[in-house]
């Protein structure tokens, strides 16, 4: 498996089995890489994956770039703002197992929380940054 996708099933894995993202997005929680088309709101979307090499270590170490996109259709930005603070209290200095890889560091960089462009639902983002290495 790729490292790429070994972090995101990890960081997908952490986010579900997480109490509060639960109380936030249902249980199961609606986080998805790509929404059914009868999707329920408020829902994740798992977005843009950027990983480059560190070039300071020699085992192969990955800088990663995750942007999480939350969707809400709750009317204001208060709904967005607490599932991004679940989303954050879980991802920043998070503990995650990784398949082959270890996790070096992990945290949120920032967050952005803004009106769609439908008038209708409120965007957040979240873009995380994380190391790993091979285990």
């Amino acid at each position: 498996m790729s490292p790429e996708k070994a972090l995101l099933e990890a960081m997908r894995a952490a986010l579900l089995a997480d109490a509060g993202v639960q109380a936030a997005l249902g249980a199961p929680a609606r986080i998805y890489d790509e929404p059914p088309p009868d999707v329920i709101f408020p829902y994740v979307t798992l977005g843009r994956m950027e990983s480059r090499s560190t070039d300071a270590s020699t085992a192969d170490a990955l800088e990663h770039a995750v942007t999480l996109h939350v969707w809400s259709r709750y009317g204001g930005r208060a709904e967005v703002l607490d599932i991004i603070g679940a989303l954050r209290a879980v991802l920043h200095n998070g503990a995650l197992a990784i398949e082959s890889r270890k996790l070096v560091l992990m945290f949120a960089v920032f967050a952005d929380v803004f009106r769609s462009g439908d008038g209708r639902t409120t965007h957040g983002v979240l873009r995380v940054r994380a190391i790993t290495e091979p285990e």
